[in-house]
């Protein structure tokens, strides 16, 4: 089969296109004929490490020291078809379409890859394509994690910074479905995007500081890990949260800080990937609650450019990557 084989760690050139064997499923695990992957910051940070350094450290131990070894094809969004299942897994049959992650496996960068059948994986929904389902996972998992932690009550006012990224075009959607009064910040180009998703409002940070004005919020959803602390302290409610999806080292610390000596909460806690909160996605997708926003898609051996493309920062929603059966290299 075709995948794209990670040499070493370093620029998006390190990313090859190779013939690599086939895997086999193994008694707990499917077989999924992948259709459709995708690349996100995520995916261009873990490949150069350019991650905190208690992050890199773990990722190096998991993946490898000196060099990708453990783990030599990347990807973690999967949206596909089983091929095999393997004879003890009982949630899946063959022909089954499903999107989910595929962990610190990853592999998602391949005509094939084989999954626990525990993993968060389920029915894709029945309403989106592969590209669009595939678009879906780690941004939907990540938003109603942080947003879930809120406990928004309708009505609230919810401001969320990076609302034209992965994680906060499905925050946009799922903060409107909870009954919040939504506030997007994103840049020029993207406003009318993040409005077309459902924000009753939007600023363009490059033309206004959105910590200087009057308006304040019951939760304010930092989805890309730039927001200003300071500042969003300032515009937080009494007993507002911050949420924190990427926070860095000195906002843990503050956030901590923060939490402990004012009834101002700061939440940074990691998402797990559960099949149960994808299936509660799918479900808010089949209503038409949630949808995909796709920026640009490429085919697998384009990946090294969709890599580049990413990591300009400048990306409306997911970067897909289509997997092409037919054609060889």
């Amino acid at each position: 089969m075709k995948a794209i084989v990670w040499t070493k760690y370093g620029p998006p050139e390190v990313l090859q296109l190779k013939e690599v064997p086939k895997p086999t499923p193994k008694d707990n695990e499917v077989l999924i004929k992948v259709h459709a992957t995708t690349v996100a910051a995520g995916d261009t940070e873990i490949r150069n490490l350019r991650l905190p350094i208690e992050y890199r450290l773990l990722l190096r131990l998991v993946i490898g020291l000196t060099r990708p070894k453990r783990v030599t094809i990347p990807g973690i969004e999967v949206a596909g078809k089983i091929e095999a299942v393997g004879k003890e897994v009982k949630r899946f049959k063959e022909g089954d379409e499903v999107f989910g992650v595929t962990g610190f496996t990853f592999g998602a960068h391949a005509q094939y890859v084989c999954l626990p059948d525990k993993n968060a994986l389920t029915i894709k929904p029945s309403n989106m394509t592969y590209e669009e389902a595939a678009s879906a996972v780690i941004g939907g998992i990540e938003s109603l994690h942080f947003l879930r932690a809120a406990n928004i009550q309708k009505g609230q006012k919810v401001l969320i910074v990076g609302a034209s990224g992965s994680i906060g075009t499905v925050g946009v959607q799922l903060a409107k479905y909870f009954g919040a009064e939504v506030t997007g910040v994103c840049s020029t180009d993207k406003l009318e995007m993040v409005r077309s998703i459902g924000a009753d409002s939007v600023i363009d940070y490059t033309k206004e500081d959105y910590t200087k004005g009057d308006k304040t919020y019951e939760v304010i959803f930092d989805a890309i890990g730039k927001s200003d602390f300071s500042g969003c302290k300032r515009i937080l409610n009494k007993n507002g949260i911050y949420l924190l999806a990427n926070p860095r080292r000195f906002q843990k610390i503050r956030g901590l800080w923060t939490s402990l000596t004012t009834s101002k909460k700061i939440y940074s806690k990691l998402a797990t990937y559960k099949t149960e909160d994808l299936d509660f996605l799918r479900e808010l997708i089949e209503q038409g609650k949630i949808r995909s926003i796709i920026d640009r898609s490429y085919p697998l051996e384009k990946i090294p450019e969709a890599h580049r493309y990413v990591e300009k920062g400048h990306k409306a929603g997911n970067v897909v990557i289509t997997v092409d059966h037919n054609n060889k290299i």
